[in-house]
């Protein structure tokens, strides 16, 4: 799950700097415009993502969190 939520908040950051730099809405030029209905899930989707993610940053590691990251090469 937090996978494809830091996927889907990418994909947001990457979209939102295609409108600041370039003034294109990716995600509505895919989709057929930034009102229709695909769009606009692609929108809540991420929105909802970025709400997941925000408890990542409280997330607390757990034992075996801590044993991955001491035994990667």
């Amino acid at each position: 799950m937090e996978t494809f939520a830091l996927c889907l908040v990418i994909i947001g950051g990457l979209n939102w700097g295609s409108v600041g730099i370039f003034g294109v809405d990716l995600v509505a030029l895919l989709f057929g415009g930034a009102g229709t209905w695909p769009a606009r899930t692609v929108y809540i989707l991420i929105a909802l993502c970025a709400v997941y993610c925000i408890s990542l940053l409280f997330h607390t590691h757990t034992e075996s969190d801590e044993y991955h990251h001491a035994h990667q090469a």
